[in-house]
């Protein structure tokens, strides 16, 4: 959430931006929702490593090699977002979008190990979130009453945190905890087409399929990410 609150200042300025521009620029305002796509690395991480090793993937190995290589997951699961459009002139215009998976979900599960009956590591789970953060050029190759055709290119950031989940029983009981170790940022080249659907004269819907390109993205198995989201919105000005 931190990284998407550094992105509010820019969608203030571009909807301060209104007053310089001309009477016929349209402001669209929308919440997202949907999933995103990339394949996981087919190799695994020691457990017997510390936290701090975890970003720069020491500690890699291959899968039934050893007792604790715990197999890595795929980038996947639910994202939400938000984003605003500034539409300049009929065909064209410029934009921003962000974003997030809400939820932490499971990098890599390391099981238990004990020597002899005695444990010598207790199990934990990695966990991991990942922020996209575009700006965008538009063109608008079909414009109507009824809808839009979009299409969408720009660069920003992509960002993945990582977290240690534990769970540990006591006498008052069993409790669980989430503790952030490290991130990644990288390059992001972003490519979309959308079609917006208009409700009314004001409200949509735009269904949305993109693509990410992030270069070094090791922590998982493509530097290519795919994304589809489904956009709400709301449109500021006489269309």
């Amino acid at each position: 959430m931190r990284r998407i609150s550094h992105c509010l200042p820019l969608l203030v300025l571009l909807l301060c931006s209104i007053q310089l521009v001309g009477a016929q620029s349209l402001v669209d305002l929308n919440i997202g929702f949907g999933a995103v796509y990339a394949k996981a690395t087919g190799t695994g991480i020691e457990g017997d490593y510390s936290g701090a090793n975890y970003a720069n993937f020491e500690g890699v190995c291959a899968i039934g090699s050893t007792p604790t290589c715990a197999k890595t997951s795929a980038l996947s699961g639910f994202m939400m977002g938000f984003g605003a459009n500034l539409m300049l002139w009929k065909s064209f215009g410029v934009g921003m979008e962000a974003t997030m998976q809400p939820g932490k979900p499971t990098y890599a599960s390391i099981p238990a190990e004990s020597v002899s009956g005695v444990a010598t590591q207790t199990a934990y789970t990695f966990q991991s979130r990942t922020t996209f953060y575009d700006f965008n050029g538009i063109y608008q190759p079909v414009n109507t009453k009824k809808a839009t055709l979009q299409l969408i290119g720009g660069f920003g950031g992509a960002n993945t945190k990582f977290y240690d989940n534990q769970s540990t029983t006591g006498l008052l009981g069993s409790s669980s905890y989430s503790s952030y170790l490290s991130s990644t940022n990288h390059l992001n080249l972003h490519a979309g087409v959308g079609v917006q659907i208009y409700i009314n004269d004001h409200m949509y819907v735009r269904p949305q399929f993109d693509m990410h390109y992030v270069p070094n993205l090791e922590q998982f198995g493509s530097n290519i990410v795919m994304q589809g989201m489904v956009w709400i919105g709301y449109t500021i000005g006489d269309r």
